[in-house]
């Protein structure tokens, strides 16, 4: 059976960051009490309606670490939990104390997340980030210390300030420390509208540039030994983060908190967006929920087959019309199609020739 997930929307942020569209508030900090019993609140009323028990539960945001801890193990502990159960935290390089660490092993948190971006000051500054060159050695030392034997480091690339050598530096200082992370993401640079990095034209990553240095990251993991899993992740064999295939294998999750998103068997629903209007309606009895849509079978077909493409996994040879225009894109193996390592940066050239993409209902795109 596959695996049942719960996200927590944390929207609270010291500083947000030029590249962030996230719904994640710097100024609501006074908000949080509130939000807390209003997140356990919802919980409780998913629970009595009926809500599985949680195999994965993911603390995302916005910055989960801006709750205090007691606040934090407050929403965890309000989740009924399998004995076995990986939950995730989201935490700023900056807030990552032995102290705070130690208090989340011991209160039930599995596995962490720190989002250092890079190692470089120059492309820190050119992301907007506040944390310094050392990070990576400090998280390292406090999340071992602490006692997680599985976690995992955020890297970005495309920043204009970012050079190849940047890249090379960045991926050596991380993969060589005395405990390296077993999991690594790395997400290219994207500039949306309304952010700063959006606004400002000049600012915008060179897709060229972006696409190389994407190449030397999966060249560096695979060098250090670890295994590409997802367009954006990498993993030591066995730490391979459950949350996220929940997501990617199609399956079932529900989101608590602002802006959260949940899915079930092709219906999808989401919350409010902002904390304020997510608390007054909880405080008054209301559901939070902003707005669902039910998903065509036809739809869900090719959206199993989007995410399954982007993952190692990849998807039967069958499922395609025609590849003669992508094989450039591919790799065929045991009449399995997955992508190359230059198909991982143009996967919708090949999302679109699935079958499925051509069903009614199905957009093309993922």
């Amino acid at each position: 059976m596959a695996d049942f997930g719960v996200y927590v929307h944390v929207p609270f942020c010291a500083h947000r960051c030029d590249y962030c569209a996230f719904a994640t508030y710097s100024d609501r900090d006074h908000l949080m009490e509130e939000y807390v019993t209003c997140v356990v609140r919802e919980i409780h009323d998913a629970v009595d309606a009926g809500m599985p028990v949680a195999d994965t539960v993911f603390f995302g945001g916005g910055t989960p670490s801006r709750l205090s801890v007691s606040q934090l193990l407050e929403i965890l502990h309000a989740i009924p939990r399998a004995d076995d159960a990986e939950v995730t935290v989201e935490c700023n390089p900056e807030d990552a104390s032995l102290e705070r660490l130690s208090a989340y092993r011991q209160g039930g948190v599995t596995r962490m997340s720190f989002g250092v971006q890079s190692t470089q000051a120059a492309v820190l500054a050119d992301l907007g980030r506040r944390h310094g060159t050392m990070a990576h050695e400090q998280v390292s030392r406090a999340v071992t210390e602490a006692g997680f034997a599985t976690w995992n480091m955020d890297l970005i690339v495309g920043s204009r300030a970012e050079s190849l050598d940047d890249v090379r530096a960045t991926v050596k200082d991380i993969t060589s420390l005395p405990f390296p992370p077993p999991h690594i993401s790395c997400y290219v640079l994207t500039p949306e509208p309304a952010t700063p990095l959006g606004r400002d034209e000049s600012r915008h990553p060179d897709e060229d540039d972006s696409a190389d240095a994407y190449d030397v990251v999966g060249e560096l993991l695979d060098e250090a030994g670890y295994e590409w899993e997802e367009i954006s992740n990498w993993a030591r064999p066995g730490h391979e983060c459950r949350h996220n295939h929940v997501y990617w294998d199609h399956g079932n999750y529900i989101g608590f908190g602002s802006a959260a998103h949940s899915h079930q068997d092709g219906l999808r629903w989401w919350n409010v967006r902002t904390p304020d209007r997510y608390i007054s309606l909880v405080t008054s009895g209301t559901s939070p929920r902003g707005g669902e849509e039910v998903v065509s079978p036809q739809s869900q077909a090719f959206e199993a087959e989007s995410l399954a493409l982007r993952t190692r996994r990849g998807v039967p040879l069958e499922a395609f019309e025609s590849l003669n225009e992508v094989r450039h894109l591919i790799a065929i193996e045991s009449g399995q199609v997955t992508l190359n390592e230059k198909g991982r940066l143009l996967a919708n050239q090949v999302i679109v020739r699935l079958r499925s993409s051509n069903s009614d209902g199905a957009s093309g795109s993922l």
